[in-house]
């Protein structure tokens, strides 16, 4: 008789161990429990520590609360001015909700994977190529926009989305090159003409000056003087400006103009013409 009581309690004992060992459940820190009893979603979600479920009743699914990093495939796509370009991006979700994230939606992982790749497609072919290349921060904030509305029914939540990198054809990269290259011309054409205008102002103050000294116009041919032979050149070309001669003109005096030649005097009687028969006011003599 004992040894019967003695065979039941270690039956009934070792039950118990198979009963509390397929009833324990251990949930991670950062996990959550949803209990499906009977199929059914109860109304209590577990919380990370040791938890019991009714064997063959209970069915527990953890579900991870971490943030997730997920990288959207890269998806070809027509820009608005039509250019063909190729983006990828990442996206960084988490769940918010276990329940919502079980009953709502079958895979969230692959349901949101989805809607990134739709939403960035639709994003391309809203913008154009600058706004892709230099705008991303309002791009990134139009995609995570359109990913978190539907996003919020499936129990996750969208914390950020970014454009990694858009690809452009080889013949896009050199004509935005050759746009590159033109543009910096342009600017430095501009810079050195705005160089020339407010040169060309300073050299007419200073011609002004000049004009009103003219011995500092030879001083300053001095200066080049010095600054050219400061080089060491076995060739030196002294430039003789004009306005020195004029200067040198107007210093020196003016020479006596010499007194015109008088007329000579023609007396009367040659003043007729002594040709015979020309002005003649007697007769030629019969030879």
């Amino acid at each position: 008789m004992v040894e019967e009581l003695v065979a039941a309690g270690i039956a009934v004992g070792s039950a118990g161990v198979v009963y509390a060992l397929a009833a324990a459940r251990v949930v991670k820190q950062y996990e959550r429990g949803v209990v499906f009893r009977l199929g059914r979603l109860t109304d209590s979600v577990r919380g990370p520590g040791f938890t019991m479920i009714l064997p063959f009743v209970d069915r527990l699914r953890k579900v991870n609360m971490q943030i997730v990093t997920m990288p959207v495939p890269a998806q070809d796509g027509i820009t608005r001015d039509n250019v063909t370009v190729r983006v990828d991006a990442v996206i960084y979700f988490k769940v918010i909700d276990p329940a919502d994230a079980v009953v709502q939606v079958e895979d969230y992982q692959f349901a949101v994977s989805q809607m990134a790749q739709t939403s960035l497609r639709s994003i391309i072919g809203k913008s154009d190529l600058d706004d892709l290349l230099s705008n991303r921060e309002k791009l990134n904030q139009g995609l995570e926009l359109m990913i978190d509305s539907p996003a919020i029914g499936w129990g996750v939540q969208i914390d950020r989305v970014e454009i990694k990198d858009v690809s452009l054809p080889e013949t896009m990269k050199r004509s935005m090159a050759r746009q590159a290259e033109a543009d910096r011309e342009r600017r430095a054409r501009v810079i050195n003409a705005d160089a020339e205008l407010q040169a060309s102002k300073k050299l007419a103050e200073a011609a002004g000056v000049m004009s009103e000294q003219p011995a500092a116009l030879q001083l300053r041919l001095l200066q080049t003087v010095v600054a050219v032979a400061a080089e060491k050149n076995s060739t030196l070309v002294l430039p003789f400006p004009v306005e020195l001669l004029r200067f040198l003109e107007r210093a020196a005096p003016l020479p006596a103009e010499p007194a015109a030649p008088a007329a000579p005097e023609v007396p009367p009687a040659q003043a007729h013409s002594e040709i015979p028969g020309e002005g003649s006011s007697t007769p030629p003599e019969n030879l």
